[in-house]
């Protein structure tokens, strides 16, 4: 299996700090995006990932977060056998510490 490419969350604020386009997809459940969640990120469930995958462009690269990085490690295998480029943030919202939006 070919390793998932990974972003910090260090990585992750400086990109939005400096004004970087990112695509940012959030796979939690909705009780955990309303905790809180990266400004300008989609959300979209984990479950929901395979009947929404035509919202995805092939061209773009995706960054995936979760609460950990566990789920959206799993989201990002699945898509980068279908062909997608990925990124999972490793650490996950615990490891967040930049801005939230709610």
């Amino acid at each position: 299996m070919e390793p998932i490419n990974i972003i910090t969350t260090e990585e992750l604020e400086k990109k939005i700090e400096n004004g970087e386009e990112l695509n940012l997809i959030d796979v939690r459940e909705d009780e955990e995006v309303a905790e809180g969640m990266i400004p300008g990120a989609k959300h979209i469930r984990m479950n929901d990932i395979p009947a929404r995958i035509d919202e995805l462009d092939k061209d773009k690269e995706y960054i995936f977060i979760c609460r950990s990085s566990r789920r959206s490690e799993n989201v990002c295998y699945y898509l980068q056998d279908q062909g997608y480029k990925v990124r999972n943030m490793v650490g996950g919202m615990l490891d967040w510490k930049g801005e939230i939006v709610f």
